[in-house]
């Protein structure tokens, strides 16, 4: 099998998935889970806020899915280095138009998200997170 195929057969399921995310987020009928749409710790912390955060970033995840089909296609007509070199740019793009629709989600949701409290000055992330808490 050719290598060029298989990597177009990826994109196009990939795009498959973005776009599907895509429409179901944007219609409000994308289910909470951890595995597509936004899944951050905020965006699941209610139903709400995943259903806002997959609305706002629905045409993101949507135009990535046109970019990657777009990527797709053009490794099956090109030749195999200009074929390869279109899917990895596709998925570049596509990954960064992905994390744009994570960060105006993000901040979309920002004023539904309960404030959470950090140990000491820091983000509260820190691996030393569990000690702080119990601390108080």
């Amino acid at each position: 099998m050719d290598v060029v195929f298989v990597v177009a057969l990826v994109l196009f399921m990939l795009a498959a998935v973005s776009v599907v995310t895509g429409v179901l987020g944007f219609t409000g009928t994308l289910p909470r889970n951890r595995f597509v749409g936004v899944h951050t710790d905020d965006a699941l912390s209610s139903e709400e806020t995943f259903r806002v955060a997959n609305r706002v970033a629905a045409p993101t995840s949507f135009g990535a899915g046109l970019l990657l089909a777009v990527g797709g296609a053009i490794a099956l007509t090109a030749g195999p280095l200009a074929g390869l070199a279109a899917a990895a740019v596709a998925m570049v793009i596509a990954l960064f138009t992905l994390g744009a629709g994570v960060n105006a989600a993000s901040a979309a949701i920002a004023a539904l998200v309960p404030v959470r409290e950090s140990c000491g000055s820091s983000c509260g992330a820190c691996s030393l997170r569990g000690a702080c808490e119990s601390a108080n």
